[in-house]
Protein backbone atom coordinates (compact mmCIF):
# COMPACT_ATOMS: atom_id res chain seq x y z
CA UNK A 1 0.00 0.00 0.00
CA UNK A 2 1.67 3.32 -1.04
CA UNK A 3 1.65 6.35 0.91
CA UNK A 4 1.16 9.78 -1.11
CA UNK A 5 3.25 12.81 0.51
CA UNK A 6 1.88 15.40 1.35
CA UNK A 7 2.76 18.80 -1.71
CA UNK A 8 3.64 21.94 0.05
CA UNK A 9 1.84 24.83 -1.31
CA UNK A 10 3.13 28.46 -0.93
CA UNK A 11 1.93 31.88 -1.06
CA UNK A 12 2.34 33.21 -4.82
CA UNK A 13 0.70 36.32 -6.92
CA UNK A 14 0.31 36.59 -10.72
CA UNK A 15 2.94 37.50 -12.30
CA UNK A 16 0.72 39.92 -14.97
CA UNK A 17 -0.24 41.79 -11.04
CA UNK A 18 3.62 42.43 -10.66
CA UNK A 19 3.90 44.05 -14.21
CA UNK A 20 0.71 45.84 -13.63
CA UNK A 21 2.30 47.75 -10.47
CA UNK A 22 5.71 48.32 -12.55
CA UNK A 23 7.86 45.59 -13.73
CA UNK A 24 11.44 46.27 -12.26
CA UNK A 25 15.08 44.46 -12.72
CA UNK A 26 17.29 44.42 -9.57
CA UNK A 27 16.13 46.14 -6.46
CA UNK A 28 12.95 48.76 -5.67
CA UNK A 29 12.20 51.06 -2.30
CA UNK A 30 9.05 51.74 -3.80
CA UNK A 31 7.00 49.57 -1.06
CA UNK A 32 3.78 51.85 -0.75
CA UNK A 33 3.26 51.04 -5.02
CA UNK A 34 4.20 47.54 -4.55
CA UNK A 35 3.84 45.66 -0.86
CA UNK A 36 -0.09 45.88 -0.03
CA UNK A 37 -1.01 44.90 -3.45
CA UNK A 38 1.30 41.69 -3.60
CA UNK A 39 0.07 40.91 -0.03
CA UNK A 40 -3.74 41.30 -0.62
CA UNK A 41 -5.82 38.18 -0.15
CA UNK A 42 -7.77 38.46 -3.20
CA UNK A 43 -5.01 38.20 -5.21
CA UNK A 44 -2.50 36.29 -3.69
CA UNK A 45 -3.31 32.10 -3.46
CA UNK A 46 -1.63 29.10 -2.50
CA UNK A 47 -0.56 26.67 -5.20
CA UNK A 48 1.70 23.23 -5.16
CA UNK A 49 5.47 24.20 -4.95
CA UNK A 50 6.49 21.56 -7.62
CA UNK A 51 4.42 23.13 -10.20
CA UNK A 52 5.47 27.14 -8.89
CA UNK A 53 9.08 26.35 -9.66
CA UNK A 54 8.42 25.77 -13.32
CA UNK A 55 5.67 28.15 -14.18
CA UNK A 56 6.91 32.13 -14.34
CA UNK A 57 3.11 32.97 -14.31
CA UNK A 58 3.18 33.23 -10.48
CA UNK A 59 5.93 34.95 -8.43
CA UNK A 60 6.37 33.41 -5.16
CA UNK A 61 6.95 36.28 -2.48
CA UNK A 62 10.07 35.23 -0.37
CA UNK A 63 11.03 37.14 2.63
CA UNK A 64 14.76 37.81 2.65
CA UNK A 65 15.63 38.68 6.24
CA UNK A 66 19.69 40.79 6.33
CA UNK A 67 21.25 40.61 9.70
CA UNK A 68 23.23 44.17 10.39
CA UNK A 69 25.67 45.44 13.25
CA UNK A 70 27.80 47.65 13.91
CA UNK A 71 31.40 46.98 15.52
CA UNK A 72 32.93 49.06 18.21
CA UNK A 73 34.63 51.17 15.61
CA UNK A 74 31.18 52.02 13.92
CA UNK A 75 31.96 49.96 11.02
CA UNK A 76 29.04 48.17 9.10
CA UNK A 77 29.12 44.14 9.55
CA UNK A 78 26.71 41.77 7.70
CA UNK A 79 25.34 38.14 8.57
CA UNK A 80 26.25 36.37 5.44
CA UNK A 81 27.20 32.38 4.70
CA UNK A 82 27.64 29.82 1.76
CA UNK A 83 24.99 27.56 0.68
CA UNK A 84 25.13 24.30 1.44
CA UNK A 85 24.27 21.18 -1.21
CA UNK A 86 21.38 20.16 1.63
CA UNK A 87 19.42 23.82 1.52
CA UNK A 88 16.26 24.01 -0.11
CA UNK A 89 16.88 25.73 -3.57
CA UNK A 90 19.40 23.42 -5.56
CA UNK A 91 19.91 25.96 -8.14
CA UNK A 92 21.46 28.81 -5.13
CA UNK A 93 23.66 26.11 -3.98
CA UNK A 94 27.61 26.58 -3.15
CA UNK A 95 26.82 30.47 -3.68
CA UNK A 96 27.18 32.81 -0.71
CA UNK A 97 24.44 34.58 0.64
CA UNK A 98 23.09 37.65 3.39
CA UNK A 99 19.38 36.68 3.13
CA UNK A 100 17.89 34.39 5.09
CA UNK A 101 14.31 32.96 4.63
CA UNK A 102 12.09 31.13 2.48
CA UNK A 103 8.32 30.22 1.61
CA UNK A 104 5.14 31.52 3.14
CA UNK A 105 2.97 27.92 3.14
CA UNK A 106 -0.14 27.12 3.69
CA UNK A 107 1.67 26.01 7.43
CA UNK A 108 1.72 29.65 8.46
CA UNK A 109 -1.83 29.97 8.19
CA UNK A 110 -3.84 29.90 11.27
CA UNK A 111 -1.11 30.74 13.33
CA UNK A 112 -2.51 33.34 15.42
CA UNK A 113 -2.80 37.20 15.36
CA UNK A 114 0.01 38.35 13.28
CA UNK A 115 -0.24 38.30 9.47
CA UNK A 116 0.35 34.99 7.36
CA UNK A 117 3.03 36.91 5.79
CA UNK A 118 4.87 37.64 9.59
CA UNK A 119 4.17 34.16 10.49
CA UNK A 120 6.22 32.56 8.09
CA UNK A 121 8.94 34.81 7.84
CA UNK A 122 9.57 34.47 12.31
CA UNK A 123 9.28 30.50 10.81
CA UNK A 124 11.50 30.37 8.10
CA UNK A 125 13.98 32.64 11.18
CA UNK A 126 13.19 30.32 13.82
CA UNK A 127 14.14 27.53 11.26
CA UNK A 128 17.61 29.07 9.66
CA UNK A 129 18.93 31.03 12.98
CA UNK A 130 19.00 31.87 16.37
CA UNK A 131 19.29 35.20 17.40
CA UNK A 132 19.03 37.60 20.70
CA UNK A 133 19.45 40.74 21.97
CA UNK A 134 17.98 44.06 21.28
CA UNK A 135 17.50 44.78 17.07
CA UNK A 136 15.51 46.52 15.48
CA UNK A 137 13.58 45.61 12.14
CA UNK A 138 12.30 47.16 9.10
CA UNK A 139 11.47 46.57 5.33
CA UNK A 140 13.38 47.98 2.74
CA UNK A 141 12.15 47.61 -0.39
CA UNK A 142 11.53 44.16 -3.02
CA UNK A 143 14.63 42.34 -5.59
CA UNK A 144 13.15 40.96 -8.55
CA UNK A 145 15.89 39.26 -11.15
CA UNK A 146 14.12 37.47 -14.37
CA UNK A 147 17.68 36.73 -15.84
CA UNK A 148 18.13 33.88 -14.20
CA UNK A 149 15.30 30.49 -14.06
CA UNK A 150 15.36 30.79 -10.28
CA UNK A 151 14.74 34.53 -9.90
CA UNK A 152 11.95 34.32 -12.85
CA UNK A 153 9.75 32.34 -10.27
CA UNK A 154 10.30 34.39 -7.14
CA UNK A 155 9.60 38.36 -5.75
CA UNK A 156 12.06 38.72 -2.32
CA UNK A 157 10.72 41.50 0.18
CA UNK A 158 13.79 42.99 1.79
CA UNK A 159 14.28 43.14 5.37
CA UNK A 160 17.07 44.76 7.67
CA UNK A 161 17.06 43.14 11.69
CA UNK A 162 19.96 45.55 12.80
CA UNK A 163 20.98 44.06 15.97
CA UNK A 164 23.66 45.74 18.83
CA UNK A 165 25.38 42.64 19.29
CA UNK A 166 26.66 39.97 16.41
CA UNK A 167 24.45 37.12 18.32
CA UNK A 168 23.14 35.35 14.84
CA UNK A 169 24.15 31.47 15.08
CA UNK A 170 23.52 29.50 12.03
CA UNK A 171 21.06 26.26 13.31
CA UNK A 172 21.39 24.39 9.68
CA UNK A 173 24.58 22.73 9.24
CA UNK A 174 24.12 23.59 5.56
CA UNK A 175 24.72 27.39 5.78
CA UNK A 176 28.35 27.41 5.74
CA UNK A 177 30.95 29.27 6.87
CA UNK A 178 28.21 31.64 8.43
CA UNK A 179 28.76 34.97 10.08
CA UNK A 180 29.40 38.65 10.24
CA UNK A 181 31.68 40.45 7.81
CA UNK A 182 32.62 43.88 7.40
CA UNK A 183 29.96 45.46 4.16
CA UNK A 184 32.76 46.90 2.78
CA UNK A 185 34.86 43.30 2.46
CA UNK A 186 31.39 41.89 0.89
CA UNK A 187 31.24 44.74 -2.03
CA UNK A 188 34.68 43.35 -3.22
CA UNK A 189 33.34 39.98 -3.17
CA UNK A 190 30.45 40.23 -5.31
CA UNK A 191 30.61 37.96 -8.14
CA UNK A 192 30.77 35.32 -5.09
CA UNK A 193 26.77 36.03 -4.23
CA UNK A 194 23.50 34.95 -5.48
CA UNK A 195 22.19 37.55 -7.74
CA UNK A 196 19.56 38.99 -4.74
CA UNK A 197 22.30 39.29 -2.22
CA UNK A 198 24.33 41.33 -4.82
CA UNK A 199 21.25 43.75 -6.15
CA UNK A 200 20.62 44.06 -2.16
CA UNK A 201 24.58 44.97 -1.34
CA UNK A 202 24.87 47.37 -3.86
CA UNK A 203 21.64 49.07 -3.47
CA UNK A 204 21.78 49.71 0.65
CA UNK A 205 25.13 49.31 1.36
CA UNK A 206 27.41 50.94 -1.54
Amino acid sequence: MSTQTAVEHILVVPTELFHRLGHFQGFSDDLDRYLAALLDPQVASYRPRPEMEQDSSFKQLIPYVIFSHKDKTGALRVFQYTRGSGQGEKRLHAKRSIGIGGHISTLDLDQGESTVYQQGMRRELDEEVEFDGPFTERCVGLINDDETPVGRVHLGVVHIIELEEPTVRAREAEMVDAGFVPVSELLTQLDRFETWSQYALRALFS
